[in-house]
C-alpha cells in the first residue's frame, strides 16, 4: 500500500518536473521493500510472543532436601510452588542516616527454587554482599554458570557499603545449582542460620500497625521485629519461556522498623512497569520519601519490570497514608505473607 501510494504521488501534475517523477519512481521499489520487511518482522515478533510457555508445578518441602543440604540451611514453601531460603546478614552493623538497620529491614537476602512442568528448575533471588566481598562473589557465580542480573543498593549514606546482587539460573539438577550458590556464599561473611526458637506469637511492635494497614489497604506481618506490607503485580509475569509464580520477582514490599513514639524507618521497593514510573516517583517524593534506586532486577522479564527503592523516616501512619498514592499508581494487589 505504501508503494502504491508513493507511485500515485509520482504521477506528473501541473508544474511537476521530469526529474521529480524519475526520482519518485526510483524510490518506490525501496519503499515497497521496507514495507514488506516491516510486515515480515512484525509477523516474526507475533509468532515469538505466541511461544508455548512452561508453567511451575506444585512441590512439597521434602522435594527440596538435597537443596537444603547443599545450602546448609532449611527453607520453607511459598504458595506451594516456591522453595524459599533466607540469608539475613546478622553479622553486619549497618547505619543509614544514623539509623541502625535491622537485618529484616534491608539486609535480608532470599533465594527461591521453582520446579517446572518440563522437569527443569529455576532459581532466582538476591544476595547482600559487602563492597569488599562483591568481586569474589561475582567471580564464583560466573564460574558456576549462575547469571547476575542486577547490582544496586537499597540504602543511602550507608556504612559500611553493602550491595544487592540479583541472580538467576536454570537447569535440571537443583542440587548442582544450590552447590554453586553455596560456593559463592562461602566467599562472603553470611552467617549460618539462627538457631531454631520455640514457636511463639510475635511480640507487639511499638507501631500503630492497624493504622498502617488501614492506610495502605493490606494486612501486614511481623518478621524479626520488622513490620512488612506486601503487594504483588496482577499480570502474569514471564522470564523467557517460564511463567513466574505470583510474587517471584514482582513484589512491592514496604518494611517498617519501629523507632519509638509511633515513628518508623521505612525501606521500600515498588515494582512497576514503564508507564507507572513517573507517577510513582512523584508520589514517593510527595509522601516525604527519599529515592534510592531505579533499576531492573531481571534480564528477560515480560512485561518489563522496574523497581524503585526508597527510604523514609517519620510518623508511621502519616507515612503510610502518603505511600498509599505510590501503591495506587501501580497495578498490584495486596497479599499476606505465607
Amino acid at each position: 500500500m505504501m508503494a502504491e501510494y508513493r507511485q500515485q504521488d509520482a504521477r506528473p501534475g501541473p508544474g511537476t518536473s521530469r526529474r521529480r517523477v524519475v526520482a519518485a519512481a526510483a524510490v518506490a521499489p525501496l519503499l515497497a521493500a521496507v514495507s514488506t520487511g516491516a510486515r515480515a518482522q512484525s509477523a516474526g515478533t507475533a509468532k515469538g510472543r505466541g511461544r508455548e510457555l512452561v508453567r511451575p508445578v506444585p512441590t512439597v518441602l521434602s522435594d527440596w532436601k538435597g537443596v537444603a543440604d547443599a545450602l546448609g540451611r532449611t527453607g520453607d514453601m511459598k504458595r506451594n510452588v516456591m522453595y524459599h531460603t533466607g540469608f539475613a546478614r546478622r553479622d553486619l552493623a549497618v547505619l543509614s542516616h544514623g539509623v541502625r538497620v535491622r537485618p529484616a529491614l534491608a539486609l535480608a537476602a532470599h533465594m527461591a527454587f521453582v520446579r517446572y512442568a518440563d522437569g527443569g528448575t529455576m532459581v532466582m533471588g538476591d544476595m547482600v554482599v559487602t563492597e569488599a566481598e562483591l568481586q569474589g562473589f561475582a567471580d564464583v557465580l560466573h564460574q558456576r554458570g549462575i547469571e547476575q542480573t542486577a547490582l544496586h543498593k537499597h540504602l543511602l549514606a550507608q556504612r559500611p557499603d553493602v550491595w544487592w546482587m540479583h541472580i538467576h539460573a536454570h537447569g535440571h539438577d537443583p542440587v548442582a545449582l544450590a552447590r554453586g550458590l553455596r560456593a559463592a556464599l562461602d566467599r562472603t561473611g553470611t552467617p549460618p542460620p539462627a538457631r531454631p526458637t520455640p514457636s511463639v506469637r510475635p511480640r507487639p511492635l511499638d507501631l500503630d500497625t492497624a493504622g498502617i494497614d488501614a492506610a495502605l489497604g493490606v494486612k501486614g506481618s511481623i518478621d524479626d521485629g520488622i513490620y512488612k506490607s506486601l503487594f504483588v503485580r496482577r499480570e502474569t509475569v514471564t522470564d523467557g519461556d517460564r511463567v513466574l509464580p505470583p510474587g517471584l520477582g514482582s513484589t512491592t514490599a514496604i518494611n517498617w522498623q519501629p523507632l519509638g513514639g509511633g515513628r518508623a524507618a521505612v525501606s521500600g521497593d515498588c515494582c512497576l512497569v514503564a508507564g507507572e514510573v513517573q507517577d510513582v516517583l512523584a508520589a514517593l517524593r510527595g509522601a516525604g520519601a527519599e529515592l534510592v534506586e531505579l533499576h531492573n532486577h531481571g534480564l528477560r522479564d515480560e512485561p518489563r519490570l522496574f523497581f524503585v527503592h526508597f527510604w523514609a523516616v517519620g510518623d508511621a501512619v502519616k507515612l503510610a497514608r502518603g505511600l498509599r498514592a505510590a501503591v495506587a499508581a501501580t497495578d498490584v494487589r495486596p497479599v499476606t505473607e505465607d
